[in-house]
């Protein structure tokens, strides 16, 4: 991890000294290049064609939470997105109204710092509703972020938008990871996720927004579907585990 990280610190301080990335003199930060036409094309004929079935899943979806919870359907969270220009983040519910998130703001900053797999906390999350944690690992709590995409502050490939307070604690070169559209999925999200650390997320975003090409989003986009299934038969695997282990706990 610690050689990934170095690399990509090395090579944006080159990068800085050899012409490369010039700052803007305008806005006083390094100046990037216009997202390709090809990727808006993209995003809205997937999203067109895909009509029919991610609809219905969000009808699906919207349902149960009005069944299992009381309160709104969709949360919507201020990100930080292309060039660090923030905008609302949708998705649909799934924690409790009202649910404190200090807890989850300091286990990311420890993630942040610490060498070590960024796993979810989930697995013994009591303020999930029920089957939130099913919505999590399938990433179907992510679909309203179709009409992020839609209206241009999102792409269906890219690094994850992260939150304000967390984009403040980044690196320099981390920052990088910003000169791209954010996506609904990306090369991390199918290249071990939860099992990488924090480090070697950025490297994978730095390294997609640097190589990104029709190809790429495209295979990518492939991909996504095995891995939530993968990231899902997991999560079930480990809630078993949990489980059994409570059941152990009672018996002693």
């Amino acid at each position: 991890m610690h050689a990934v990280s170095e690399k990509f610190k090395r090579s944006f301080a080159s990068q800085t000294h050899n012409g490369g990335p010039q700052l803007d003199a305008r806005q006083g930060e390094p100046s990037t290049p216009r997202i390709p036409r090809w990727k808006r094309i993209l995003d809205v004929s997937f999203i067109l064609l895909t009509l029919p079935c991610w609809s219905v899943l969000m009808i699906l979806v919207m349902g149960w939470i009005r069944v299992a919870s009381p309160g709104p359907i969709f949360y919507r969270q201020e990100r930080i997105g292309y060039r660090r220009n923030r905008f609302m983040l949708f998705k649909f519910r799934t924690m409790r109204v009202n649910a404190e998130t200090r807890t989850h703001a300091e286990y990311f900053a420890y993630l942040m710092q610490a060498d070590c797999p960024m796993t979810k906390l989930d697995a013994d999350d009591s303020r999930l509703i029920a089957c939130g944690r099913f919505l999590r690992a399938s990433g179907l709590d992510e679909l309203p972020q179709i009409f992020n995409v839609l209206r241009g502050e999102m792409s269906l490939v890219g690094p994850r938008p992260c939150l304000p307070h967390e984009f403040q604690r980044y690196e320099t070169w981390q920052q990088a990871r910003v000169n791209v559209l954010p996506g609904l999925t990306g090369y991390w999200q199918v290249n071990g996720k939860n099992k990488t650390t924090f480090n070697e997320m950025i490297a994978m975003d730095i390294s997609y927004a640097d190589q990104m090409s029709l190809w790429a989003d495209l295979t990518i986009i492939l991909k996504t579907m095995p891995a939530l299934i993968g990231q899902t038969f997991e999560s079930r695997a480990q809630n078993r585990a949990n489980g059994a282990m409570d059941r152990n706990e009672l018996k002693a």
